[in-house]
């Protein structure tokens, strides 16, 4: 990521109707001294638990192989050798895409089995120069295999085939949804929404299908969606400075910030508002009964209680509960902390005597713990960038 631009990516996923897990697996990987970004869609043969484990096999191959720079055709060659035979079809088989961009664009696509994943720019389809190949051993398989440069605001959409065959056989889609109705869909979202995120495209597609499928998923829905473009900024101020003398900087810093900004911590809040002589009130149309409410600042996109909110907001990105509209302090932050793709910390060091008490549970017992596991999380499992500045 070179601060100019930035990869996002996001899947959505419903897993078919009457299964636990999905049989498609999405994994991605930012190698971030190479200013690469590697995202894999496998979609395993049948469903369920079985289907599961030879995509996450072969996703899990994929990224590794094509981490390392390993020839295409080794890559593809050694994954289905790998594969399981099928007991039943007599077959190892496991669809898989594989997207491996950089920070200036430089894009290799590989593809077998899956529909053909579309380049989006704006509102408009562009095609792709593909070349296509066999293995020696598996002739009856084609390879895919296209170079490309994505230019800012390019979206990759890639899609398994329980959303191209969507509603198959249903009135209007008799051969199912199929790939063109996919970038028809896409289109007249961004036509309504130029600067929809990743995230949001890639479920309204997902629930599309599903819909298409009379909300009973008959086969496991996936799609993945890589958004290369600026990228969005986002403060997050929690603790007094330790020395008072740096409150009015730490004004300066929150008006002046290019992106969203969000304070945590009412003493923090406090010193912000005096600092930019802006009141504080607390939210109460956002009523929890287990989170402190937030509370509004002219000009700061969100302001809330310390460390309680932060360390359930930690909590949350450990377990992936990620609420699909926020209706409490903590689903804000992090729907702030997800949209964003740089996340710059500023954490306060003067001692609060309110989390000194030994009743108060261990986690909460430093804030910059709390900071660090939730960089850890944001860096490693969401992608982000992620900065840590002591004040």
């Amino acid at each position: 990521m070179t601060g100019e631009s930035v990869i996002d990516v996001s899947c959505a996923q419903h897993a078919k109707s009457g299964q636990h897990c999905s049989g498609d697996v999405f994994l991605s990987r930012r190698i971030k001294e190479e200013g690469r970004v590697i995202a894999v869609l496998s979609d395993g043969l049948g469903s369920g638990v079985k289907a599961s484990v030879l995509a996450n096999l072969t996703a899990t191959m994929a990224l590794k192989y094509t981490a390392s720079a390993m020839d295409v055709r080794t890559s593809a060659r050694t994954i289905m050798d790998t594969l399981p035979i099928c007991e039943v079809r007599k077959i190892s088989y496991s669809t898989f895409t594989i997207i491996d961009t950089d920070d200036d664009g430089a894009t290799r696509a590989i593809e077998h089995g899956n529909p053909d994943f579309v380049l989006m720019r704006g509102p408009r389809e562009i095609e792709v120069a593909k070349d296509t190949f066999t293995l020696e051993g598996w002739r009856d398989r084609q390879i895919s295999y296209g170079e490309l440069h994505i230019q800012l605001g390019d979206r990759i959409i890639c899609c398994s085939d329980g959303i191209s065959q969507s509603g198959l056989g249903r009135p209007g889609m008799p051969l199912g949804w199929r790939r063109e109705n996919i970038v028809r869909f896409a289109a007249e979202l961004l036509n309504r929404e130029k600067d929809v995120s990743s995230a949001c495209l890639a479920r309204e597609l997902a629930d599309k299908a599903l819909a298409n499928d009379g909300q009973i998923a008959r086969d496991d829905i996936t799609c993945a969606v890589i958004h290369f473009r600026q990228p969005r900024r986002l403060l997050i101020v929690t603790g007094p400075p330790f020395n008072k003398e740096m409150d009015a900087d730490l004004g300066h810093l929150v008006e002046t910030y290019p992106g969203r900004t969000a304070i945590c911590g009412g003493t923090t809040a406090e010193i912000v508002g005096r600092a930019l002589n802006r009141p504080v009130r607390v939210d109460l149309s956002r009523l929890h009964p287990d989170i402190p409410p937030p509370s509004l600042m002219p000009g700061v996109d969100l302001v809330t209680e310390g460390t309680l909110t932060l360390a359930k907001a930690v909590t949350n990105l450990e377990s992936g509960t990620i609420a699909p509209a926020p209706t409490n302090a903590v689903d804000s932050l992090l729907a702030l902390m997800l949209d964003s793709d740089m996340v710059d910390f500023v954490v306060g060091t003067r001692i609060n005597e309110a989390h000194q008490d030994p009743n108060v549970p261990v986690e909460l017992d430093l804030r910059r713990n709390i900071i660090r596991r939730a960089m850890g999380l944001l860096e490693l499992k969401y992608l982000k960038q992620v900065s840590l500045r002591f004040v």
